[in-house]
């Protein structure tokens, strides 16, 4: 049976979108109030927290398993849309970051001024990121929500940022102790790691969720082939597809050929094929095609 989990993940994007408004606001505040560019390209980052937590509440609501006449195979893939949305914005994020860094290096701009409260804060906005990461992975992870698991990918992204930018900013509140004016430039050399983390988190999100959206192979036809020829009455198991997400819903279809003539034993065989691979996929919905023994293929699936 499909569990319809969208409650609990409605419930997690809430108190995630509060947390990163918190985060985003006190970025922004430093951010302005030093001058430092990494911070202000943290916050652009947090800025796509947010929308991620909107996005991600906007396609929840959309994504129900449950199928209806107009969606017979249920809604889930909105929740893998939804993912690539925040790939999408990691992209973005990563062009402001590389385009502020150049433009820091060759027109230049004002010294970075932070002192200790400053970084006290962004302490506080690291244990805020960090809390926000494991909570949305471990609840994604528990209830199988692509758009949970995207979301704590990109908020650990966020947590790697904030630690580099917090120690660059730390040798910047010391270059002045040390008579060393040349650490003010690990404000803009720290932006070109943050925008590969960036990239890096985007690429993660794009590649788990383009063989759901695509319709890749979930399960090897081979596997599926050995579990239906062990079931009693048997004769050849060909033409299998799979597709979907395990844990959340797979579709199986096959064409099958049964040693006997009567419907009755014919579907008996077939409730048994669909509970062996219910028990080990579930939940998934399977589609058997009985065909007479000539029809016999060699080929266990396509291409």
């Amino acid at each position: 049976m499909v569990q319809d989990n969208r409650k609990k993940v409605r419930q997690v994007l809430i108190i995630t979108l509060i947390l990163n408004l918190v985060v985003l606001l006190l970025k922004a505040v430093v951010g302005t109030i030093t001058g430092s560019l990494s911070l202000q390209a943290d916050a652009l980052h947090s800025v796509t927290d947010s929308a991620n937590n909107i996005l991600g509440l906007v396609t929840n609501q959309l994504s129900s398993p449950i199928p209806d006449r107009d969606h017979p195979y249920g809604h889930q893939k909105f929740e893998a849309i939804g993912a690539l949305g925040i790939a999408a914005f990691l992209g973005i994020a990563c062009f402001e970051i590389i385009t502020g860094a150049l433009n820091r290096i060759i027109f230049g701009g004002d010294p970075v001024k932070i002192g200790g409260s400053e970084l006290w804060l962004l302490i506080i906005v690291l244990g805020i990121n960090i809390f926000v990461a494991f909570y949305e992975r471990k609840v994604g992870y528990k209830i199988g929500s692509k758009i949970l698991i995207a979301d704590a990918t990109h908020t650990m992204s966020d947590v790697w940022i904030t630690i580099s930018v917090l120690f660059g900013l730390i040798g910047v509140w010391q270059s002045e102790r040390l008579n060393l004016p040349q650490l003010q430039y690990l404000d803009i050399l720290l932006a070109f790691p943050v925008a590969f983390l960036v990239l890096k988190s985007g690429w993660q999100v794009l590649t788990s969720n383009l063989p759901w959206l695509v319709d890749q192979v979930v399960i090897a036809p081979e596997l599926i082939h050995k579990i239906v020829t062990e079931v009693p009455g048997v004769i050849n198991c060909h033409d299998i597809a799979s597709r979907g997400l395990l844990g959340r819903q797979i579709f199986i279809e096959m064409h099958l050929i049964v040693d006997t003539e009567d419907v009755k034993i014919a579907h008996d065989i077939t409730e048994e094929i669909e509970r062996k691979l219910e028990e080990k996929f579930a939940p998934v919905r399977i589609l058997i095609h009985i065909e007479p023994p000539e029809y016999k293929s060699p080929k266990i699936s396509y291409g």
